[in-house]
């Protein structure tokens, strides 16, 4: 016997009776619309650019793509590969297959990053970047609560009962370490000694016991077990500049460090060549110019490669421009170390005479 609504009711739009065929017929329906759905995460979403943090929903099959713009990994572009280099590579390679995190030491200029990334894009996993400074906490690297959210639900089955339930979720955004953690990704650690050590104790248990705490949060959730694809590079300069600090013993001593000096002569007029498309021969001026000054300036003034690549690029602007002053030029890059006027003209002596030497 088919039923028939007689007094169809109404509240608010929606019908107050249904009848159990019509029950049945609906649930298929809407189970198989809910297995059709993909799985979604909420992943935070930070640019450079726009401090501000927004959300959305997305599938997994995305979840890679937005992790890797939300943490932004600079590409090691014009990499050279000389057999000092290689070795260098290899080094890291090895160190971080055998499950270790490497900690690049070195001085400022030398190649530490490039390196860095280089190998980790090497890898062949998601790269996650972050840059230390003063101002890092232990939220910045594993992340924490960024929203409260009120849910409200009305239960309006029965026309004249009404059921309302308030619900306060509580949304947590993971950082890069988490995001490493958990999924295998590589950490690159960038001026790892320019936060302060509290902030990295949180490093502790993950590379030792493989855990890493969450402290905010509680239960289950509070552990993470790490990923076995886990793997970590974090830089240091070597020389103490303004803002570094000795890092603990406790982490050292759980890292393998590798010391990164300047590269040899061979290895900077390629890597100059290749970043400016300078001449040979301009670029073996440039680098016996620069490594003549560095052999006679204390460790916290010495120009690295970076200060090569910068006069060379120089050199070829000018050189577009139609007027071309070497001297000036290498003293305006060597100047960026300087502390006083009497500074400044031992500088432009030191200058001269570096490039009275390599002419």
């Amino acid at each position: 016997m088919q039923y028939v609504v007689t007094h169809p009711r109404r509240v608010r739009g929606e019908a107050v009776h249904m009848t159990a065929s019509e029950k049945r017929a609906s649930e298929p329906a809407c189970d198989s619309a809910i297995g059709s759905r993909e799985p979604s995460i909420q992943v935070r979403i930070r640019s450079p650019a726009n401090l501000d943090c927004s959300y959305e929903l997305i599938s997994e099959e995305a979840r890679h793509k937005a992790i890797e713009e939300a943490f932004l990994t600079p590409e090691a572009s014009h990499f050279i590969s000389t057999p000092e280099v290689a070795e260098m590579e290899s080094r890291l390679t090895l160190w971080l297959q055998a499950g270790y995190p490497v900690h690049l030491i070195g001085p400022t200029g030398c190649g530490k990053t490039s390196l860095a990334v280089h190998v980790a894009k090497g890898l062949g996993r998601p790269v996650v970047w972050i840059n230390g400074d003063e101002s890092i906490t232990t939220s910045d690297l594993i992340g924490g609560y960024s929203q409260m959210q009120n849910e409200s639900i009305r239960d309006n089955y029965i026309h004249n009962v009404f059921k309302s339930k308030d619900i306060m979720k509580i949304e947590w955004v993971d950082n890069p370490l988490s995001l490493a953690c958990k999924y295998g990704y590589t950490l690159i650690y960038n001026e790892f000694s320019r936060t302060k050590p509290a902030s990295n104790n949180i490093l502790l248990s993950v590379f030792e016991e493989g855990i890493l705490e969450l402290p905010t949060k509680f239960g289950e959730d509070r552990y993470i077990k790490v990923h076995p694809d886990f793997k970590a590079i974090l830089t240091s300069n070597s020389i103490e500049y303004a803002g570094i600090h000795r890092p603990q013993d406790a982490l050292l001593d759980r890292m393998v460090g590798i010391y990164a000096d300047y590269y040899g002569y061979e290895t900077e007029v390629q890597i100059v060549m290749e970043h400016t498309g300078i001449s040979r021969r301009r670029a073996e001026r440039i680098v016996n110019v620069v490594r003549s000054i560095r052999e006679k300036l204390p460790d916290a003034q010495k120009p690295g490669t970076r200060a090569c690549i910068m006069i060379a690029k120089g050199l070829e602007t000018m050189k577009d421009q139609g007027s071309i002053n070497f001297e000036q030029l290498c003293i305006d890059v060597i100047a960026n170390k300087t502390s006083s006027p009497k500074d400044m003209e031992e500088k432009k002596k030191l200058v001269l005479d570096s490039m009275a030497q390599s002419a």
